[in-house]
C-alpha cells in the first residue's frame, strides 16, 4: 500500500511535500511543545511516510513541508491531505 501526503492549499502550483532531512527522515512536531513546537529541538524524527501519517492523524502531530524556491514551514494535521493508495 503506497501513502501520499499533501498540503491542502498548497503555496507553490505544484504541490508541497513532505520535507525530508539529509538523512531521509521526515520532521515532526507534538502538540504537546505548545508554542515552542516550530523549534528543531521539539521535533521528532521519523524514516516513513507511513510513520509520519500515523503521527497526524492518531496524534496531532504537524508536519514540515516543502515546494522549490521556498522555505519548508510547520503544516498543521488540519493542512494536510493523507492519500492511501
Amino acid at each position: 500500500m503506497g501513502i501520499r501526503i499533501e498540503r491542502k492549499h498548497p503555496r507553490c502550483p505544484n504541490g508541497e511535500r513532505p520535507a525530508q532531512t539529509a538523512s531521509g527522515c521526515y520532521e515532526l512536531a507534538s502538540p504537546q511543545a505548545g508554542a515552542e513546537k516550530h523549534k528543531v529541538a521539539n521535533a521528532t524524527f521519523v524514516s516513513s511516510l507511513e510513520k509520519a501519517a500515523d503521527l497526524i492523524q492518531n496524534q496531532g502531530y504537524s508536519i514540515r513541508m516543502e515546494c522549490k524556491g521556498k522555505r519548508a514551514s510547520l503544516i498543521s494535521p488540519k493542512g494536510v491531505r493523507i492519500l492511501r493508495f
